[in-house]
């Protein structure tokens, strides 16, 4: 006959008295007052209260553990051959899994034995994981999903934090774990899912009063059962084993002038490193939510929106950037609400400005607007904005610094390292380690950054400029030649000065004009800096500024291939670097005067066999 399940929502168990199964309160308890935990074997007590089956050997009061009745220590089995364990043995090894026998997990450094069916250990993910996308929790065998997830959504319409017990609802929607005896709406205290008062606990003293009582004073804590603070005429209850209450210091942080809890069983907040935190190596943040790692490295929910990777505040299921968290009540106002107002910042939501008649909000820590001096720098004589909760601007110190030893510049997102040793979002581009530019995912070789609007599409495409109104300055002189700006552009740049030594001393270069083919009235739009056409041979001169360091050598062959296209004759590139090398300027065109000479000589001798010659001068 099929055995009865247990008749909590969710759980698959067998039934132990043909309702519940024993982590929900079936089977028979322990005897002792007060005492709900499960009775072992035929004892009518619990494993705390003596009743696991004892270690038949004299004066041993180990837990049995074969069924001869004997421990660990006194069993026939192998024990552990590490000296001074008492550890049985695993399997055909000499070795328990404490001591790295048997399967172990494969994590560098972790001694911790693996999960069954797995290669890691708990901490670092071993067992089966729950099945809800981005889920790090360990899963039920029965239902595949984790704790948090197995018990369904709150059933208040929009929200999807997960419900509490019986309730159907978040804790933040009223939900809780509710006494399963018939109309009693109390919230269930023990494993049995009573009540106090149906589980049969001591209840507090105090008349009207159902709470039940803490230690031997018969009082609940609010009516002063429990320790008490050390401070004299101070009733309340002191927190965590400090002696104090809250108010006189108990339960704080140990930094000096810090105010704030501490975190679990640490003395610290989680500012200064109190609490749970990330498990990604280098990462000095707290976790988020119930995860294993910081909100920047994908610990908490993420956002619903299609490719945005930030963390989901409250119920909506969104980051603040997409709606997420409390909005600004005002009628049409989108903005994120700020303080216990429910407005924004426009509105009035959040801290205000402290000077007389300023209505401005309030800037990070400070008591002043931006206007007034908050939020800057707390340096002498410094007005940049300053970083986080440092107080201090980039060029002191202030926001996430680099990680990389005895670097001291600034961390960027997504990590906590400097552009120059990776930090911050890098280029797309398969094998490009460079950084990226802007709001896009490309370096500046890449396309990155801002560009020019009218040669975005290209696939030499240059940068743009705010002198220019977003265009480069090539694309605006030839857009906008009326504009007093054109009259000056690029009077002083290295590329007139080669134009205006080349036409010096020869004649028939054309400078910075389009390409035209021969059977069509079209052209192309790449450019050649100065050219000359002598016989069937393109004497071509590019004044390539740096070396074109910036510039991707992938674009450059797509360049070479296009102005082939253009003309099936032979070519012969100058490719002139006015830059660096620690040679005057006026030198290095003499030498490019020379180089023009000797290349025009061997174009009219025929010396040049070759399809394509590349002279580089001063790279």
């Amino acid at each position: 006959m099929q055995r009865k399940k247990c008749i909590e929502p969710e759980c698959q168990k067998n039934a132990y008295d043909a309702y519940r199964c024993r982590a929900h309160g079936g089977g028979p308890r322990c005897t002792i007052d007060g005492c709900q935990k499960g009775a072992r074997g035929k004892t009518g007590l619990c494993s705390s209260h003596g009743g696991s089956k004892k270690c038949i050997e004299e004066n041993c009061h180990r837990v049995a553990r074969d069924r001869y009745g004997r421990c660990a220590f006194h069993v026939k089995g192998k024990l552990c051959q590490t000296q001074g364990c008492l550890q049985g043995a695993y399997g055909k090894t000499d070795h328990c899994r404490s001591h790295g026998k048997g399967p172990c997990c494969i994590v560098d450094g972790c001694s911790k034995g693996a999960l069954e069916k797995s290669d890691k250990c708990l901490d670092h993910g071993g067992g089966p994981q729950c099945i809800i996308e981005n889920c790090l929790k360990r899963s039920r065998v029965t239902s595949g999903l984790c704790q948090a997830h197995n018990r369904g959504q709150c059933k208040e319409k929009g929200c999807s934090n997960p419900a509490e017990g019986r309730s159907r609802r978040c804790l933040s929607h009223g939900g809780r774990y509710i006494c399963i005896e018939e109309n009693c709406n109390r919230r269930a205290r023990t494993i049995s899912g009573k009540c106090d008062i149906h589980a049969g606990a001591k209840l507090c003293q105090i008349d009207g009063c159902s709470t039940g009582s803490y230690g031997k004073s018969g009082l609940c804590k609010a009516h002063g059962g429990g320790i008490r603070c050390m401070i004299d005429g101070c009733p309340k209850g002191a927190h965590s084993g400090s002696g104090y209450c809250l108010e006189h210091g108990g339960g704080k942080c140990i930094e000096d002038g810090c105010r704030k809890a501490a975190q679990g069983k640490t003395q610290h907040c989680i500012s200064h490193g109190g609490g749970r935190r990330c498990r990604e190596e280098n990462c000095p943040r707290s976790v988020a939510w119930n995860t294993d790692h910081c909100a920047t490295h994908g610990g908490g929910p993420r956002c619903q929106v299609k490719g945005c990777t930030h963390i989901a505040y409250n119920k909506g299921g969104c980051c603040k950037t997409h709606g997420g968290g409390p909005r600004c009540v005002e009628p049409g106002c989108q903005n994120s609400a700020k303080g216990k107002i429910r407005k924004c910042m426009a509105h009035g939501g959040g801290k205000r400005c402290n000077i007389d008649g300023c209505s401005k909000g309030a800037q990070n820590r400070s008591d002043q607007c931006l206007d007034h001096g908050g939020g800057r720098c707390i340096e002498d004589g410094c007005h940049k904005a300053a970083q986080g909760k440092t107080r201090m601007c980039f060029s002191h110190g202030g926001g996430v610094r680099c990680a990389y030893q005895n670097c001291k510049k600034s961390g960027k997102y997504p990590s906590n390292m400097c552009i120059e040793h990776g930090g911050g979002v890098r280029c797309i581009e398969d094998g490009c380690t460079k950084a990226s530019q802007g709001k896009n995912t490309r370096c500046i070789a890449h396309g990155g950054g801002l560009r020019c609007p009218h040669c975005i599409t290209w696939p030499d495409s240059r940068r743009g400029t705010k002198e220019y109104d977003g265009y480069c300055a090539t694309c605006f002189k030839h857009l906008f030649p009326l504009d007093e700006r054109s009259k000056v552009t690029r009077v002083h740049t290295k590329e007139l000065h080669v134009r205006n030594a080349i036409n010096e001393h020869f004649e028939g270069f054309v400078h910075d004009k389009p390409l035209y083919t021969g059977h069509c009235d079209c052209s192309m739009r790449r450019r050649i800096d100065h050219r000359t056409l002598i016989g069937s041979t393109l004497l071509c001169v590019e004044t390539d500024e740096f070396a074109h360091k910036g510039y991707d050598p992938l674009d450059e062959e797509i360049r070479y291939d296009d102005l082939f296209m253009v003309h099936s004759g032979k070519w012969i590139f100058i490719r002139f670097n006015p830059d660096g090398k620690g040679v005057d300027m006026e030198d290095k065109l003499t030498r490019l005067i020379e180089e023009i000479q000797i290349q025009m000589e061997r174009i009219e001798k025929e010396e040049n066999t070759e399809l394509l010659e590349i002279v580089k001068l001063f790279y």
